[in-house]
C-alpha cells in the first residue's frame, strides 16, 4: 500500500496536527507529512524550521516522513505516485473548505481521492493562528503544541 499524504503550512505544527498524523498513519500504515511553502502568506517559522519541528514532534514514529514541496497538491501528488490526501476537519468551515479544495485537487488529478478525518474533540479549537497570536501575547500554549514548539515560539 502506498503511503498516505497530509499535507499543510504547520506553522507550527499543533497537537491536533500530530494526533491526525498518528491516526492516518494507524489506518494506512505510513504517512508523508509534506510541508507546503506558500508565497502568499508570511509564515512565523522558515519552512526549514517548520520541518525540523515536525521532525523532532515525530521523532521515533515509524513509517512517518517529512518533506518540502511547492505548487500545487495535485501536482505533487502525481509527480510521486501517491493517490490518497488526508485532511483533518474540525467544524463545518473546515469541512466547506476542505471539500471546495478536494473536488478542485480530483478535477487537476483524477486518480487523488482525499479522505476526511474529524478532529479528536479535545483538539478542535486548536489553530496554528491561535497559537501563534496566544503565544505572542504570553500565554502558555504548552498544552496544545509540542514541547519543541513551546520552546520555538519563545524564541
Amino acid at each position: 500500500m502506498k503511503p498516505v499524504v497530509f499535507s499543510g503550512s504547520f506553522d507550527p505544527v499543533t497537537n491536533g496536527h500530530i494526533d491526525l498524523i498518528k491516526r492516518a498513519r494507524a489506518i494506512f500504515g505510513a504517512v508523508v507529512v509534506v510541508v507546503f511553502r506558500n508565497a502568499e502568506k508570511q509564515g512565523r517559522f522558515t519552512v526549514q524550521e517548520r520541518i525540523n519541528l515536525l521532525k523532532q514532534s515525530l521523532s521515533g514514529e515509524a513509517n512517518i516522513t517529512v518533506e518540502c514541496a511547492e505548487g500545487l497538491l495535485a501536482d505533487y501528488m502525481r509527480q510521486h505516485g501517491y493517490t490518497t490526501v488526508v485532511r483533518g476537519l474540525r467544524s463545518a468551515h473546515d469541512w466547506n473548505y476542505e471539500r471546495t479544495n478536494a473536488y478542485f485537487n480530483k478535477a487537476l488529478y483524477p486518480d487523488l481521492e482525499t479522505i476526511f478525518l474529524p478532529a479528536d474533540e479535545k483538539y478542535q479549537f486548536i489553530s496554528s493562528s491561535a497559537i501563534k497570536e496566544a503565544a505572542l501575547q504570553g500565554a502558555d500554549v504548552s498544552a496544545w503544541v509540542p514541547a519543541c514548539v513551546v520552546q520555538a515560539l519563545k524564541k
